[in-house]
C-alpha cells in the first residue's frame, strides 16, 4: 500500500515528532485534544482550552506526555471524520487485518456528563486479528506536577494534587511506574474501549462498558449532524466549507460563548524560530470575523453567545471604560493573561521558546473595533435586532473611536517592533463608525450622526491622502511607508472602495507580484518593515483567502478559482489548516486556526455566488 498525506507507515519507532499537519482534532466546546494519524494524542488540557496540559508531547516527546494506542504491528494508517461530525477514526492496515480507533468527546448528552470532560477511545478491529497496544502517561501542568498512580482492577487513577483523571477500560490495565500500559488483541467484529475522565474530589469513577460507549458514540454522532444540518450553503466546495464550520464551532466555549483563535499554544511559525505564541484565548477580532462567517452560514446561536461574551466582559456598561479595548480575553472574560516562558519544555521539534499567557494582550490594536462593530451591524441585520442597551454600548465604543482613532498603535499583526500609523487600523476604525451610522439610519436608532459622518469622511480622506505610495502605486503598510501589506486585501472586502477603482487594481497588482507564491500570500516583507522578531515565517493562509475574495470581487474570477483550488490542496488530510504554510508546503504555527477557516468559507461563499 502507497503512502501519501492521509497514509501514514507507522511500523517501527517512527519520528520524535508528527508533523503538526498529521493530526486531527476532536473536542467538546470546552477543550481539544489533537490525535496523530500514529494514534497518539499529543495534545489535551483537561477541562478548558486554556487549561494546563495533561498530554504535551507535541512540545516536547518526553517531558509532555501523551496517550499511546495503535497496532502492536507495523501498520500503515488513514484517518478521516465520521462524515459530518467531529468525531474522528483513525484506521490502522497490517498484513494480517484492518481496525480502527474512534476518537471523540461526548457532547450532546446530559448535562452534568459534560462537566466530567469526558474522552472516549473506542477500538474496533473490523477484518482479521490485530494486536494492539496503549500507553498512557500524563503529565500534568504542562509537565511540571508530580502524580500518584492507583490501580483498581479496570481503574487507574492518576492524582496530581488536586486534579485527578480516571482511565477506565475494557481490558486489563498494567502500571508502569506513574504510567499505565495495556496490551490486547482484538478478532474480527471485537472491541475495546478506554475512557479518561476529570475525577472530582469524594467521586468514584465510573466505568464506561461497551455498550454506553456505543451510546454515546450515537448521541455526539448525532449532536454534530444536527448542528451542521443547520447550514444553508449549498455551493460547490461543501465539504470543505462544513468540515471548516465544524473546526470553527470545536473553538467555541460553551459556556461563556468565547472563541479561541487556536486551541494550542507555541507550535512554531518557524520551525527553530522565535515566533511561538499561545493562542488559547477569545482575540475580539478573530472571534469577531468568526461570527460573520457562521452567520453566512446560517449559524446564529454562535452570534448570540458571542453577542453575550460581548455585553458581559467587553462592553463598555457598568463602568467599564469604552476604550482602549483589549485586544483578547481569557475564555471566560478574565483580562490578566501574562506571558510567561516554560524553559522546560523544548518545544515543537526543538522550537522554543514555550509560551503561556500572551504579552500581546497589552497591545493597542485599534482595527479591533471595527470587527467588533461590524459583527454586532451583521448580527443586527441577519440575526436579530440588537437591543437598547446594546446600541448604548456601541455609541459608546464609536465615541471613542472618534476621538482616537488617528492614534498609532501595533496594528492587526502585534508586530513587536513600535507603534505605527497602520493603514488597516485607520481602514477598521472607519469601518466601525461607518457600520454604527448604518445601523443608525437603518433602524432610526439615536446617535451623533454629524460627528460620526465627519470622523468617518475624516478617517477615509485620511487613508486616500496619507495610505496611498505613489511611488509603489500601491496603497502600503503604514503611512509616510513603501512597505506592502496584505491586510489591505480588506479595503474592497470592507466596501471602503470600489473593486474597480484604478487605484485598487493597481495595489492588487503591486500585491500579486511582491507577496504572492504560487497563490500562497505573504503578510508583509519582515527584511522592509522590521517587526522586532528574529527569523522568517510562512505564507499566512486567512491572507491567501483574502487574496481569492479580492480578486472575485474585482472581476477576477477565473483567477480567484484557480487560487483557490491550489490553496485547497495546502489543507492537511482532513481539510484542516494552520496559521501558515511553510515554503515546503508543511503546516506551521497553531493548529487548526480559525482565521484560516472562517476565510475559507468566505471566500467560497463569494466565489460561487461570483459563478453563478
Amino acid at each position: 500500500m502507497g503512502v501519501d498525506a492521509g497514509d501514514r507507515d507507522v511500523s517501527g519507532a517512527g519520528p520524535r515528532y508528527l508533523p503538526i499537519s498529521d493530526h486531527g482534532l476532536i473536542g467538546d466546546l470546552r477543550s481539544v485534544a489533537l490525535v496523530g494519524m500514529n494514534g497518539t494524542i499529543d495534545w489535551y488540557c483537561c477541562s478548558a482550552f486554556d487549561a494546563p496540559s495533561i498530554f504535551a508531547a507535541i512540545l516536547d516527546a518526553e517531558r509532555g506526555g501523551a496517550f499511546e494506542l495503535a497496532a502492536a504491528v507495523p501498520a500503515h494508517t488513514k484517518q478521516f471524520y465520521f462524515p459530518d461530525t467531529n468525531v474522528l477514526i483513525t484506521r490502522f492496515f497490517t498484513e494480517d487485518g484492518v481496525g480502527e480507533v474512534q476518537d471523540f468527546m461526548p457532547v450532546g448528552g446530559e448535562a452534568a456528563d459534560a462537566e466530567r470532560h469526558r474522552l472516549i477511545r473506542r477500538v474496533v478491529c473490523v477484518r482479521g486479528t490485530i494486536p494492539f497496544q496503549a500507553r498512557v502517561a500524563p503529565r500534568f501542568d504542562y509537565g511540571t506536577r508530580p502524580h500518584t498512580l492507583r490501580m483498581t482492577g479496570d481503574t487507574a487513577v492518576f492524582d496530581a494534587d488536586g486534579l485527578a483523571l480516571a482511565l477506565t477500560a475494557t481490558v486489563p490495565l498494567s502500571a508502569e511506574g506513574p504510567d499505565v500500559r495495556a496490551e490486547f488483541k482484538l478478532a474480527g467484529g471485537e472491541s475495546a474501549v478506554f475512557a479518561l475522565d476529570r475525577l472530582d474530589a469524594g467521586v468514584t469513577p465510573r466505568a464506561c462498558p461497551r455498550a454506553e460507549a456505543e451510546a454515546q458514540f450515537a448521541t455526539t454522532v448525532a449532536y454534530w449532524r444536527s448542528w451542521l444540518s443547520a447550514s444553508t450553503y449549498r455551493g460547490r466546495w461543501r465539504e470543505m466549507v462544513h468540515r471548516s464550520a465544524l473546526t470553527l464551532k470545536l473553538l467555541t466555549y460553551a459556556p461563556t460563548g468565547a472563541i479561541v483563535a487556536a486551541p494550542t499554544t507555541s507550535l512554531p511559525e518557524q520551525i527553530g524560530g522565535e515566533r511561538n505564541w499561545d493562542y488559547r484565548y477569545l482575540w475580539v477580532r478573530d472571534a469577531a470575523f468568526c461570527v460573520y462567517a457562521l452567520l453566512r452560514l446560517g449559524f446564529s446561536g454562535e452570534a448570540e453567545a458571542f453577542m453575550k461574551f460581548v455585553t458581559r466582559h467587553i462592553s463598555p456598561g457598568d463602568g467599564k471604560q469604552s476604550g482602549p479595548l483589549q485586544i483578547m480575553y481569557g475564555i471566560d472574560g478574565r483580562t490578566d493573561l501574562p506571558e510567561t516562558e516554560l524553559a522546560h519544555l523544548e518545544g515543537h521539534l526543538g522550537s522554543a521558546p514555550v509560551r503561556i499567557g500572551n504579552a500581546a494582550a497589552d497591545q493597542l490594536q485599534l482595527d479591533i473595533y471595527g470587527a467588533l462593530i461590524d459583527s454586532i451591524y451583521l448580527y443586527d441585520k441577519w440575526a436579530e435586532p440588537i437591543s437598547s442597551g446594546q446600541w448604548d454600548d456601541v455609541c459608546a465604543l464609536v465615541d471613542w473611536v472618534c476621538a482616537h482613532w488617528d492614534q498609532p498603535d501595533e496594528g492587526i499583526w502585534e508586530t513587536r517592533g513600535g507603534r505605527k500609523n497602520f493603514l488597516y487600523s485607520r481602514l477598521m476604525c472607519w469601518v466601525a463608525i461607518e457600520r454604527a451610522v448604518r445601523m443608525a439610519n437603518r433602524r432610526g436608532l439615536p446617535a451623533d450622526l454629524n460627528r460620526w459622518s465627519g470622523c468617518r469622511d475624516a478617517v477615509y480622506r485620511r487613508i486616500m491622502s496619507h495610505g496611498w505610495s505613489p511611488t509603489r502605486q500601491a496603497f502600503v503598510q503604514y503611512e509616510g511607508g513603501d512597505v506592502l501589506d496584505a491586510s489591505v486585501l480588506m479595503m474592497p472586502m470592507t466596501k471602503f472602495i470600489a473593486p474597480t477603482d484604478p487605484k485598487w487594481l493597481s495595489t492588487l497588482d503591486a500585491l500579486t507580484e511582491e507577496l504572492v507564491s504560487d497563490s500562497l500570500v505573504y503578510r508583509y516583507d519582515p527584511v522592509a518593515s522590521p517587526d522586532g522578531l528574529r527569523g522568517a515565517e510562512g505564507t499566512f493562509s486567512i491572507c491567501s483567502f483574502w487574496y481569492v475574495e479580492a480578486m472575485v470581487l474585482s472581476g477576477r474570477v477565473d483567477e480567484a478559482r484557480l487560487a483557490f483550488e491550489k490553496m485547497l490542496t495546502y489543507a492537511n488530510h482532513l481539510g484542516l489548516y494552520a496559521e501558515e504554510i511553510s515554503r515546503t508546503g508543511e503546516q506551521q504555527g497553531n493548529f487548526p486556526q480559525a482565521f484560516t477557516h472562517l476565510a475559507l468559507i468566505s471566500a467560497a461563499f463569494h466565489l460561487d455566488r461570483a459563478l453563478g
